[in-house]
């Protein structure tokens, strides 16, 4: 085989199993990590000018494990180290264990002891496969701070006393629920990106949802998996749509729908299908359902809204959270009219969680305006403009404060 474009996507996919392989022989992950950069790097290097080799993860993990046991050469319990892998069976490689591992592998840059941020972080290097670079450049950070950010993730593992084992049959169904929440923020940090001059990266949806698809293929049995890769799906087929041809925000009732993806909407439908029914209802199916009624709406006026806020009644009482409750808002509108929701959004006001975040003024500002008190919406629409730090967003709010504008006499 030749190198070409598919060098890429093949590292990305091997990358997770060599460090998975090398993690459990060795059990040093942040030694482990860097040395499957290192290979990874080579590889980059080496295979598009002279091909692929004939076993491409051997080849990685050859190089890797060199890599590694360079790094030890100085330290005086290097031979320990090595016969403790020759001679332990709880470190040789099972047969099809490389699943496990990349399974183990997102459980451990998911760990409970990281924050959020580092836990994205460290799940793009480890599991995406992804360079520092990369990451800093999908963050909007220098790649010296994106650097320090994962080393200091690394560290904490250690420190927090992390192995390179599943976690424990009790803690097994919390780990996974911090896997899907960072992945879950990664795709929608990708769809609305909080900062910056575009209103989406599609390199950090794309990244989401191969990741969830790894996931998925990992556990297809667990439906929140399931749902949250149609969740993915559903929402991600409507971008192209998203933004006009200057590049300005088009909301969802106004989108062209001819625009959607009809591929992704099937395969999120039937991802969905296929789970809803089967066990427990989570958070991520929920949410999935709400996507495909407006996915499978032919126009805005069809959308079935009663059906959206039966859903996010649910949803309400599944996982409550003001972002749930300002969605909600929006559908209670919908169904008995804008004052209505106007009362929902109306008990975020004493939230604290709502403070930083443009979306509860947006929201009322729409309300209003569709309430018929002009004045009082192009109010709430400036002040969310004011607070948010996405300049699609501001232009529209903007925009839409203008249009609301009290002629002079």
């Amino acid at each position: 085989m030749t190198g070409g474009p598919g060098v890429e996507d093949l590292l990305r996919e091997l990358a997770p199993r060599v460090l998975g392989t090398l993690a459990r022989r060795h059990g040093q992950f942040d030694a482990c990590e860097d040395a499957v950069q290192e290979a990874l790097l080579a590889a980059a290097r080496q295979w598009p000018a002279e091909g692929l080799p004939d076993r491409p993860r051997a080849w990685l993990l050859t190089v890797a494990s060199r890599a590694l046991v360079d790094g030890w050469r100085t330290d005086s319990a290097r031979r320990d180290r090595e016969l403790a892998v020759a001679t332990d069976p709880a470190l040789r490689p099972p047969a099809h264990a490389e699943a496990d591992d990349t399974l183990t592998l997102l459980f451990l840059c998911c760990h409970p002891a990281l924050s959020p941020p580092s836990q994205l972080a460290l799940t793009l290097r480890a599991v995406g496969g992804l360079s520092t670079a990369q990451i800093a450049a999908a963050f909007l950070v220098p790649e010296a701070t994106m650097a320090k950010r994962i080393t200091r993730a690394k560290r904490q593992i250690q420190e927090a006393g992390a192995r390179f084992t599943p976690p424990p049959d009790p803690q097994r169904g919390a780990r996974l629920a911090v896997v899907l929440h960072v992945l879950y923020l990664m795709f929608n940090e990708g769809y609305t990106a909080s900062a910056g001059p575009g209103l989406y990266r599609p390199d950090l949806t794309a990244e989401a949802i191969w990741l969830t698809r790894l996931l998925h293929r990992l556990l297809p049995g667990d439906g929140e998996v399931a749902g949250l890769l149609a969740l993915m799906l559903l929402t991600d087929a409507r971008r192209a749509a998203r933004t006009d041809a200057d590049g300005a925000l088009v909301p969802l009732d106004e989108q062209d729908r001819s625009r959607w993806d009809a591929a992704a909407i099937r395969e999120g439908v039937g991802l969905l299908t296929a789970v809803l029914g089967g066990g427990p209802v989570g958070p991520y199916q929920l949410q999935a359902a709400i996507a495909a009624v407006h996915d499978e709406a032919p126009t805005a006026a069809q959308t079935d809204w009663p059906q959206i806020l039966a859903l996010y009644d649910v949803l309400a009482h599944v996982s409550p959270g003001p972002l749930v409750t300002l969605s909600r808002a929006v559908a209670v509108a919908m169904v008995h009219g804008p004052r209505a929701g106007l009362a929902v959004a109306g008990t975020l006001d004493a939230d604290e969680r709502m403070a930083h975040t443009h979306r509860l003024e947006a929201v009322r500002g729409h309300l209003l305006e569709r309430a018929g008190e002009p004045a009082a919406a192009r109010a709430a629409y400036l002040e969310a403009a004011r607070i948010t730090a996405s300049e699609p967003e501001r232009r529209y709010l903007t925009l839409r404060a203008a249009a609301l504008r009290t002629p002079e006499r």
